[in-house]
C-alpha cells in the first residue's frame, strides 16, 4: 500500500482531463477523487487507532490541496473530529459539505461557518463548475429533524464532464433509488457491509447488504461501482468477492472495482 509522500507525489502526478477521473479507495468508504479541476475527499477517517486493521495512508494535514471535503453523516468514522480540522487547515480554500444536521459538529470542531456547505435533501449547490446534489438516505432508519432536515446523506457531485455518487452508509427505502436514477453516473461509491441484531444492539447502525447492493447498481447502472466500508474494523466487516460476483451473475455488462488501499484507478470515456 502507497503511503505518506509516496501517495501524495502518485496522486500529483495522475493526470487527468475533462471527462476523467481517478481515485483512490482509503479505506472504509474514505475515497479521494481527482477530475482534471478539482480534488474531492469523501467521509475522510485517517486517525490512527489500534481498532483499525491496517494505519491510515495519509495524515490528515499531508492533504493541502483539497477543494471539497465531503461528510456523509455524523458518526466518527466518515466526520472524523482527529481528521477534518487538520484536512481544513491544510488545504485553505476547502470546503466542507455536509447536511444542515451535522453542520453543528462541524462548527463545533473550530471551523469556520463560512467554509461550510450545510445542505439538506432539495437542496442544490453550484460553484466553480461544480454542482452537488444531496439525497436523503436511511442508515437503518429514515431519521428526520423537523428544523434541520435529513441527518444522513448521499451526495452526487457533477463536475469536469463525470459525475460521482457517493451513497454514505446507506439502507434501502422506498424512493431512494428512484431518487438517484435521473443522474447519468460514472462510478458510485457504495457500503456493502449488511446489518444485523447483534451490531444494532451494540450502537452500529448497519447498511445494505451485498445483495441490496447489487440491486442499486443494477437499477441505477453506473460505468463503475465501488464498494467499500467491509476492511477497517474486525467487529463490522464483509467479504467484497460475493459483491463482484452477484454483480457479475446479475448484471454481466455492468462493472466494479475491488483492490488494495491506496491503488489509483483510472476512469476515462
Amino acid at each position: 500500500m502507497l503511503r505518506d509522500q509516496e501517495l501524495l507525489a502518485t496522486i500529483e502526478s495522475q493526470e487527468v482531463k475533462d471527462g476523467e477521473l481517478a481515485f483512490w479507495w482509503l479505506g472504509q468508504l474514505s475515497v479521494l477523487v481527482k477530475t482534471s479541476k478539482h480534488i474531492l475527499v469523501f467521509d475522510p477517517y485517517l486517525a490512527p487507532s489500534p481498532m483499525r486493521n491496517f494505519p491510515p495512508p495519509l495524515a490528515p494535514e499531508m492533504i493541502t490541496n483539497a477543494d471539497y471535503i465531503f461528510g456523509s453523516h455524523d458518526h466518527g468514522d466518515h466526520i472524523d473530529r482527529n481528521t477534518l480540522p487538520g484536512m481544513m487547515s491544510a488545504s485553505p480554500k476547502a470546503r466542507t459539505v455536509c447536511s444542515k444536521v451535522a453542520a453543528r459538529s462541524v462548527v463545533a470542531m473550530g471551523i469556520d461557518e463560512a467554509r461550510i456547505v450545510a445542505l439538506d435533501e432539495g437542496d442544490v449547490y453550484e460553484e466553480d463548475g461544480l454542482r452537488i446534489t444531496p439525497v436523503a438516505v436511511a442508515h437503518e432508519l429514515l431519521d428526520h429533524d423537523p428544523e434541520l432536515g435529513y441527518p444522513y446523506l448521499s451526495f452526487v457531485v457533477e463536475t469536469d464532464g463525470v459525475t460521482i455518487c457517493h451513497t454514505g452508509d446507506a439502507c434501502l427505502y422506498d424512493g431512494y433509488i428512484k431518487k438517484l436514477s435521473g443522474f447519468d453516473i460514472d462510478v458510485i461509491f457504495l457500503p456493502i457491509n449488511g446489518r444485523d441484531a447483534g451490531r444494532y444492539s451494540h450502537n452500529v447502525m448497519g447498511n445494505m447488504t451485498y445483495q441490496e447492493a447489487v440491486d442499486v447498481v443494477g437499477a441505477l447502472r453506473p460505468r463503475l461501482a465501488v464498494p467499500g466500508h467491509y476492511d477497517l474494523f474486525t467487529s463490522n466487516t464483509a467479504d467484497p468477492f460475493p459483491f463482484a460476483g452477484y454483480l457479475r451473475a446479475k448484471y454481466p455488462d455492468l462493472k466494479c472495482w475491488i483492490g488494495e488501499h491506496a491503488e489509483t484507478v483510472f476512469l476515462s470515456k
